[in-house]
């Protein structure tokens, strides 16, 4: 199993489970691609998007479940970011946690980052 990780507010992820998929947040839709982090790219992206969020879920995915696969692309200081350029199944998420972000994103509660 290749871990990717997804921020998505509860509501937004209640409402792809009861489609079956996840569309993508306002941002996925508007680039074309769903946005994912792996483990050691979470706590940059939770500071930089959803500092001082709360109603957050942090979305588990596996990777080699996805069709098509997600793509490694350059994005924030060159790192390799995965994207998914297609729905996300609810069924490739492996789990689903509460997620809380501080302010500076120095502690993720529900990631234990």
């Amino acid at each position: 199993m290749r871990p990717i990780y997804k921020i998505v507010s509860r509501a937004a992820w209640q409402a792809a489970v009861r489609e079956g998929q996840f569309l993508g947040s306002a941002v996925d839709l508007t680039d074309g691609y769903i946005h994912f982090s792996e483990a050691d790219q979470l706590r940059e992206t939770a500071r930089k998007h959803f500092a001082g969020q709360a109603d957050l879920v942090l979305v588990t995915v596996d990777a080699d479940q996805l069709d098509p696969a997600p793509v490694w692309e350059p994005s924030r200081g060159g790192a390799l970011f995965p994207h998914l350029y297609g729905p996300l199944p609810v069924r490739a998420a492996v789990a689903v946690r509460d997620l809380t972000v501080d302010a500076d994103a120095s502690d993720l509660a529900g990631f234990g980052a």
